[in-house]
């Protein structure tokens, strides 16, 4: 176990990450017990902007090294969606006046985690020439129509042969009393998710 990595210095957890993302046995799903090839990589969500920079670092940086990761940038893909469907134009005319409940509620309808967003997620996987680790960042910015929890419980069905690694801007807990929880921004319950590791835990 290594906690202390996760307060280390940006550059000691990207020399991490790089190096255990492109390792053999992290692409081989290797020590897992037959878990599903899920990790968590949590940081402080006042480390926003550095952690987004240092994302895009390290999917060009493992292309250098000739692996292919998929990066799939929730907020993104939400309003890829949005805009496809028409719901676009009229969110951000309506935003300011229809209320935070109903806009949350309208959201959920057209972005169904089930039903539309891990399907997208599945077919971008599988339009993909191949990959070795999908990449999944965003999550903070598409809170609280989206729970990450839900996206993690739905991948499940279709992301077993490759390892995804999730950035989370928050704490990701594990213990015998508790179970595991996900706590958006170190403050917010994200619910219980406990068949993920914690990227940081993991040797090379």
């Amino acid at each position: 176990m290594n906690r202390q990595l996760e307060t280390a210095s940006m550059t000691e957890r990207f020399d991490h990450l790089l190096a255990l993302l492109s390792s053999k046995s992290f692409l081989n799903r290797e020590g897992l017990n037959n878990e599903v090839p899920f990790f968590i990589c949590p940081y402080a969500a006042t480390e926003a902007v550095e952690m987004a920079s240092m994302q895009k670092n390290l999917v060009s940086q493992l292309a250098r090294k000739g692996l292919q990761p998929l990066h799939v940038d929730l907020y993104d893909l939400v309003v890829e969606i949005l805009k496809r469907e028409g719901d676009w134009d009229w969110l951000i005319e309506n935003e300011a006046t229809i209320g935070k409940d109903k806009l949350k509620e309208e959201l959920q309808g057209v972005l169904d985690t089930e039903t539309v967003l891990v399907p997208e997620i599945a077919a971008r996987m599988q339009n993909s020439t191949g990959f070795d680790v999908l990449i999944l960042t965003g999550v903070g910015e598409v809170f609280p129509y989206i729970r990450s929890h839900n996206v993690l419980n739905n991948l499940q069905k279709v992301a077993e042969d490759q390892p995804t690694l999730m950035f989370f801007p928050g704490e990701y807990t594990q213990s015998l009393e508790s179970g595991a929880e996900l706590n958006l921004f170190g403050q917010l319950r994200d619910d219980k998710y406990y068949r993920a590791f914690n990227v940081f835990e993991r040797h090379v």
